[in-house]
């Protein structure tokens, strides 16, 4: 079983729809896959309880089906900062109460014996806050996971994803990859400008590129899985976390 974690240069640069492309092209190589995202702000109230979209789409790419629960443990109504949110109502957070439900996930996979993907996204950037001292780096850092960096394009991105970048290896952990996820689309519609920054981050990036996120009317998973490859993530040896 392979597993990462998905973090981004910011909030909105990406990550639910290229980790749902990437699970969904997981699976229509036959692959088990599975999203988490434990912790989600901006829920919506329905009769089944809190929901939030994000989640939804990585529920709706995990083979073998789970429930919603499984996907996202910690859901808040209001679209603000998780431990704002978790503040308001009450509901402490906590880096290793926040690692002991993923590890009990990973290991239910394992059991399983599937041979599959497992993706779990952040929320936001490299140090969300979950608490007055933890971050969700600090959850990262418990499970000793490599970690998939997505890269909002547009200006201001390459400052963003170099120090995301340092700050991850400077944490111990491996970046297993990047990828570009064209969110502005006036940024992308400036093709030279758009293939310079590109062309930077595949030089300074100390990582695969796994594609480039277009900036599309309607994505989808399976629109947006055509521009990427999950291929060296099932290819990566394991990483062990640097002491």
């Amino acid at each position: 079983m392979s597993t990462f974690f998905v973090t981004g240069t910011d909030t909105d640069a990406g990550k639910t729809l290229v980790t749902s492309a990437l699970l969904y092209q997981a699976r229509t190589q036959g692959l088990g896959s599975l999203g988490l995202k434990p912790i989600a702000s901006g829920c919506e109230e329905t009769p089944e309880g809190l929901r939030n979209a994000d989640a939804l789409s990585l529920q709706a790419q995990s083979y073998p089906t789970v429930d919603y629960a499984t996907v996202n443990r910690w859901a808040f109504a209001p679209a603000i900062a998780p431990h704002i949110a978790a503040a308001e109502v009450g509901v402490p957070l906590t880096a290793v109460e926040v690692a002991e439900h993923l590890k009990a996930r990973l290991t239910t996979r394992m059991e399983a014996r599937l041979d599959s993907l497992t993706l779990i996204e952040g929320a936001g950037g490299w140090y969300v806050p979950l608490n007055a001292q933890e971050s969700l780096a600090d959850v990262v850092k418990q499970l000793a996971l490599p970690v998939v960096l997505v890269v909002g394009l547009k200006l201001g991105c390459l400052n963003h994803a170099l120090l995301s970048a340092r700050a991850i290896h400077a944490d111990g952990l491996h970046l297993a990859g990047w990828v570009g996820s064209a969110v502005d689309g006036d940024f992308a519609a400036h093709p030279t400008r758009f293939a310079a920054t590109l062309a930077r981050l595949h030089s300074s990036l100390n990582a695969p590129c796994l594609g480039v996120a277009p900036h599309l009317d309607a994505p989808s998973a399976k629109t947006v899985s055509a521009f990427l490859s999950v291929a060296p993530l099932l290819s990566a040896p394991p990483q062990r976390r640097a002491p």
